[in-house]
């Protein structure tokens, strides 16, 4: 059996075994709900427009109708308003409306009268503040969870094999590296699926938004970059992720072996989020592999990056990813099949005999 029909072999089993598994689908779930309620509900729950009353014949009937008010014809309209039937009235005082509410006059109200002068904008292509601040901390945090999430989840699938004794088994049939690469790419499917499936929810519900139409033709660009670059940055750390299971023999001390592993996940997360507003930091952190996933994207959605370079960061980071899956496989081919406690990385590196299974 060569490498690639292996590789196919184990990562068809690992995505067999994940998809009947009910904690992955129920955070499946969790995620799309988070996501479509996040979009969907600030629209759901916003005020409708408010209802005035105006009196027979007001000047300003059309006008409010046109704003898309919700006008009462009434006899007496500040009479209405008193008795709750409507947020407000306008009437006529002097040739000049007047707005008549309880307590405040509501702003739809006012602003359908008001007379908006005229706007020249000198960046009219210029980002929203509040995108600039949620756009950098959504890529972040996606790449944050999925890749630490479904990390962890690999290095633990890799002791429970050891733990049952099942990784003898499957050695005896296949590669040693095949069983690393197998789990690698069924985690990155995955994971990639995943986050497929929360974006396109998200830009479904965002649809309920009335700025969905200015802020999706930004994001375009880097969605499209991220994919890539999310795929390369997760089999680096997946790969990484492995190795950790394989240097344990308990689930219990994965996350103190895996503790380098977290810093470099949580570091550039860090990085991203509290230096977003410093070009020469995110310059920096775009062609270093374990931040260029998120940084790269965010300066492609800020026009703050050249159309070069994010090929060039992209030939980085599959390099990174490349030797990332080197060590990896080196690593837990040296340790995969102890059982003697927890194996150094220095002890996994060296060990010669156990790879050459």
């Amino acid at each position: 059996m060569n490498l690639l029909e292996a590789v196919r072999i184990v990562a068809g089993r690992e995505l067999k075994v994940k998809l009947r598994d009910k904690t992955f689908l129920f955070s499946t779930v969790f995620f799309l709900l988070f996501a479509l309620g996040s979009s969907v509900l600030p629209a759901v729950l916003a005020s409708g427009p408010s209802s005035v009353a105006v009196a027979q014949a007001s000047p300003y009937e059309q006008k409010l109708r046109d704003a898309g008010l919700e006008v009462k014809v009434v006899a007496d309209p500040e009479k209405v308003v008193r008795d709750g039937d409507a947020d407000a009235a306008v009437v006529d005082q002097g040739g000049k409306p007047q707005v008549v509410a309880m307590r405040d006059a509501p702003g739809d109200v006012v602003r359908s009268l008001s007379v908006a002068p005229e706007v020249h904008l000198l960046d009219p292509d210029a980002v929203d503040e509040l995108a600039k601040f949620l756009v950098p901390f959504m890529f972040a945090l996606v790449f944050f969870f999925t890749s630490l999430t479904f990390g962890i989840q690999i290095a633990q699938s890799v002791v429970e094999e050891k733990q049952t004794r099942m990784v003898e088994i499957l050695v005896a049939a296949v590669p040693v590296r095949a069983l690393l690469i197998g789990k690698v790419a069924a985690g990155g499917i995955l994971a990639l699926a995943q986050v497929a499936l929360i974006a396109v929810v998200s830009i479904v519900g965002s649809q309920f938004s009335d700025d969905a139409g200015n802020l999706l033709p930004l994001l375009a660009p880097a969605m499209s970059w991220f994919i890539p670059f999310f795929v390369l940055g997760f089999i680096m750390l997946a790969a990484l992720w492995a190795a950790v299971g394989a240097l344990v023999n308990r689930l219990e001390d994965v996350s103190n072996a895996g503790m380098p592993v977290q810093l470099l996940v949580m570091l550039p997360f860090f990085a991203v989020i509290f230096l977003g507003d410093n070009p020469t930091a995110m310059h920096i952190l775009s062609y270093v592999p374990f931040s260029a996933p998120t940084a790269m994207p965010l300066r492609l959605f800020d026009g703050s990056a050249a159309t070069w370079e994010p090929f060039v960061a992209l030939v980085l980071l599959a390099a990174a990813a490349a030797g990332a899956l080197l060590l990896g496989a080196r690593i837990y081919e040296g340790s995969v099949l102890r059982t003697n406690g927890r194996t150094s990385w220095s002890a996994a590196w060296r060990d010669r005999e156990l790879r050459g299974i």
